[in-house]
């Protein structure tokens, strides 16, 4: 024999059982795996449903509380109008008592002047 030529030996299969064990055990490990996935998938979509739900109460709770805030506002308004007519006396009065002082300072001047 050469030791140069390189001998072939026969390629062997692996036994039947062997192979049909092997397909088995990565069936059920892609099955875990999908399991696992889909279970993952499935509870990101029940807390983006929680998250909703809870998204959606706050808003109906912003809701009664504008409404609350726009009735209150229009109570207000509405005794700011009846308030009106005694806020423009009290302005007249205002202007008359400025009026007044006017001619009281000037009264004072006008008798110190008599007084000298």
């Amino acid at each position: 024999e050469d030791p140069a030529v390189e001998t072939a030996e026969e390629a062997k299969e692996p036994a039947e059982a062997d192979i049909n064990e092997l397909c088995k055990d990565m069936f059920n490990k892609m099955a875990t795996y999908l399991t696992g996935e889909l279970t993952a998938t499935s509870e990101d979509y029940k807390l983006l449903e929680n998250m909703n739900k809870l998204t959606s109460l706050k808003y109906l709770e912003m809701k009664d509380i504008a409404i609350n805030i726009s009735r209150n506002l229009k109570d207000l308004n509405q005794k700011y109008a009846a308030l009106q007519p005694y806020l423009e006396q009290i302005n007249l009065i205002e202007e008359q008592v400025a009026a007044l002082e006017q001619a009281a300072y000037k009264l004072d001047a006008y008798s110190k002047k008599l007084g000298n």
